[in-house]
């Protein structure tokens, strides 16, 4: 009577230990699969894409430890009659495309077009900006 009673125990124990197994396996594949969600969102997929017009003020490469080509932009909104910009904001970048770096740098003080892609968080390998720039054309 008492080896029956100890084989129900190790039964129901038994049981109790591959439940909460199967709970725990799946609670972590439910987090790793929200974890994975997240991170595309907030990294990798694309909030806005679209161009903007102004005059490069800045270009440059900078970091520590891994260098990006980073830029500003002056949008102005309204010009006076001596082509100066009265209402404007600045528009920072990251430049992802490394064939046009040069033919970038030799445009700092022209009025230019960039095609962006705006990413809803910043990676440090990618550089300082959600923005990020593929395109350029001189005005």
């Amino acid at each position: 009577m008492n080896q029956l009673n100890n084989t129900s125990e190790n039964s129901t124990w038994s049981k109790l230990v591959r439940r909460t197994k199967k709970i725990t396996r799946w609670t972590l594949y439910l987090l790793l699969f929200a974890l994975s969600v997240f991170i595309y969102f907030k990294y990798f997929y694309t909030y806005s894409e679209g161009y903007r017009a102004g005059l490069l003020q800045k270009f440059s490469k900078k970091g520590v430890i891994f260098k990006t080509y980073e830029g500003e932009m002056i949008l102005s909104s309204v010009s006076s009659n001596r082509d100066v910009a009265l209402a404007s904001e600045k528009f920072l970048f990251t430049m992802i495309n490394k064939d046009i770096v040069r033919h970038f740098d030799t445009l700092q003080g022209d009025m230019v077009i960039v095609h962006y892609r705006e990413k809803m968080g910043r990676l440090f390998w990618r550089g300082d900006s959600r923005y990020l720039v593929d395109s350029v054309k001189v005005k």
